[in-house]
């Protein structure tokens, strides 16, 4: 198959003949890899670029179309792309672990709060209760759907069967009477 063009291939690997995409391997991967090392130096990372374009390539439909330029510049073209999407997850990735870093430093942060005793714990759920008298059972409700036991708004709206705007605007209102009782208790 080395004898065969590269448009050549191109029709063969539309026509699902692995042959074809092996021997295009063999004649682009150095190419597409050192693409792919220029933008992040990292060996893995390119191994993984050149993984996804050769991917693309065998299951991609339309594919390349001589009549729109040089099959190796279409080539270029996929690596880049596909380089930037990684390069984009990557960070992506990375702001996601620094996020939860954050969290966890909130996390202990909130264990050296005095409601980590038990004493305070216990005090905080009274004052919580008391606070609870001045509020509809549907507000409280809502309260402990969001809070307590980690529904989304849309999740609550969804069981409720009401309108998103509807949960947030009543969330909003149960919040600011929550708030004021519990203020007005810790002040007594």
């Amino acid at each position: 198959m080395q004898h065969y063009s590269d448009e050549q291939l191109m029709e063969l690997i539309k026509a699902k003949q692995s042959e074809a995409l092996h021997a295009l391997y063999d004649r682009y991967a150095k190419l597409v890899y050192s693409f792919a090392m220029k933008a992040r130096k990292d060996p893995e990372f390119a191994r993984d670029v050149v993984q996804l374009v050769y991917t693309r390539i065998w299951t991609t439909e339309s594919g390349y179309d001589p009549a729109k330029g040089l099959f190796v510049n279409w080539l270029l073209t996929v690596t880049r792309n596909l380089t930037i999407d990684q390069l984009r997850k990557l960070r992506k990735q990375s702001a996601l672990v620094t996020l939860e870093h954050r969290i966890e430093a909130e996390l202990s942060a909130v264990e050296a709060h005095p409601f980590a005793d038990p004493v305070s714990r216990k005090l905080f759920k009274q004052q919580l209760e008391e606070a609870y008298r001045y509020m509809s059972e549907q507000q409280i409700k809502l309260i402990r759907l969001f809070y307590w036991e980690g529904y989304t708004l849309s999740e609550i709206a969804e069981m409720l069967e009401e309108p998103l705007g509807t949960v947030k605007s009543r969330l909003h209102q149960s919040l600011k009477l929550l708030r004021k009782h519990m203020t007005s208790w810790r002040e007594e």
